[in-house]
């Protein structure tokens, strides 16, 4: 059986008629740029994640730029956030001036342990930045009460996190904002780049708006340096399509994982775990081994696909080397990104699919685990 990582195109096969009535839309109305479509996504997507504004962006690197320049944040201030992530979270923070102080990880879920996030508040500290990793949030109601006793700005990196829920309600509403991303492989993905910040706060969201867009209040008349941050139309109309499926898709999701789950307990790998405070939406289902690249080589000659998220921390790529991390600065940050690699989970796959994956690796590496007790007698 071959099992892909991923395929979008059956996806699309499923929403071809709906997805093409949508793109008509844009060109019949010549909306190429925000536009009407774009406009109703907001609308609509604000209501899904039941916060007040949505302003619809190019990208999610975006999103999070426009939110952490919203708190004020600039040259020599500091935003705490992790390691275990794909670089636009520090890329975002560098954009400001600011620097990023990543934290260690729990080694349980594999997102920021707030208990290691006080330690590294200091005077130039502005925004606590966690990140939704794999769809898992973050433990927002511990982050938030550190955030609120030190006066300190919550904002939530949500872009693998689209429909996830803390304690019953949505992310991207426990912060003073939060960013989405809706890359094409996104649990709402669009079909190119796009990204979303979402918010409570009006004069916020009327600021990235203005910021989006060159900076204009009114056509031609700039009140900031602002950027080309805008969404296309026809983004907006297929992400109009693809959020009435999201939560049902998101379902099916978590239905793979938890068959994951049941045929992986007791094999020798590690797992993140759920807490009970959590809703994860299984952008990724990710497992943990010391013998990764020897597995995913036996898993791809047996037709399985995976990929690695995230092989090198940030705090260790070469634009951060200045920050004087080291190697051993954030030991489970690192052991994650060491042995993580992700299995094929995407709406579309069959159940048997996903009993095929998860049973040869079990296999896999109960072979490599008595070898290795052999060779140890």
């Amino acid at each position: 059986m071959t099992v892909p990582y991923f395929d979008l195109k059956i996806q699309y096969a499923s929403l071809r008629d709906e997805i093409l009535q949508a793109v008509d839309r844009v060109c019949a109305g010549a909306s190429f740029v925000l536009g009407d479509e774009v406009a109703k996504f907001e609308e609509e997507f604000a209501a899904y994640c039941d916060v007040s504004h949505c302003v619809a962006l190019n990208s999610g690197t975006s999103a999070l730029h426009l939110a952490l320049l919203a708190a004020g944040v600039e040259s020599g201030h500091e935003v705490i956030t992790t390691s275990n992530t794909f670089i636009a979270t520090a890329e975002a923070i560098s954009y400001t001036g600011a620097v990023p102080v990543f934290v260690d990880i729990d080694p349980i879920t594999a997102n920021i342990d707030p208990n290691l996030i006080e330690e590294a508040i200091t005077d130039r500290t502005k925004v606590i930045l966690p990140v939704h990793l794999y769809g898992r949030p973050a433990a927002l109601d511990p982050i938030a009460e550190i955030a609120s006793r030190h006066g300190l700005t919550l904002i939530e990196d949500a872009c693998q996190a689209h429909g996830a829920r803390y304690r019953g309600r949505r992310v991207g509403g426990f912060g003073q904002s939060a960013a989405f991303s809706f890359y094409p492989g996104k649990n709402l993905g669009a079909y190119g780049e796009g990204g979303a910040l979402t918010t409570n706060d009006p004069q916020i969201a009327e600021f990235a708006r203005t910021l989006r867009d060159h900076g204009q209040t009114k056509r031609y008349f700039h009140d900031f340096i602002g950027y080309n941050y805008r969404m296309d139309g026809f983004q907006g109309a297929v992400l109009r399509v693809k959020l009435r499926h999201l939560d049902e898709w998101n379902t099916r999701r978590r239905e793979i994982a938890r068959r994951y789950r049941e045929l992986l307990e007791g094999a020798p790998v590690t797992l993140p775990q759920d807490s009970a405070d959590c809703e994860c939406n299984y952008h990724l289902f990710v497992a943990w081994t010391a013998e990764r690249d020897e597995v995913r080589e036996a898993l791809a000659a047996a037709g399985v696909q995976t990929a690695i998220h995230y092989p090198r921390p940030v705090h260790l790529q070469r634009p951060y080397a200045a920050l004087g991390y080291r190697a051993g600065s954030l030991p489970h940050t690192e052991r994650a990104c060491e042995q993580v690699f992700s299995l094929p989970l995407f709406p579309e796959m069959a159940i048997e699919q996903a009993e095929y994956a998860a049973e040869t690796l079990a296999g896999l590496l109960q072979e490599r685990t008595a070898a290795l007790q052999e060779v140890e007698a």
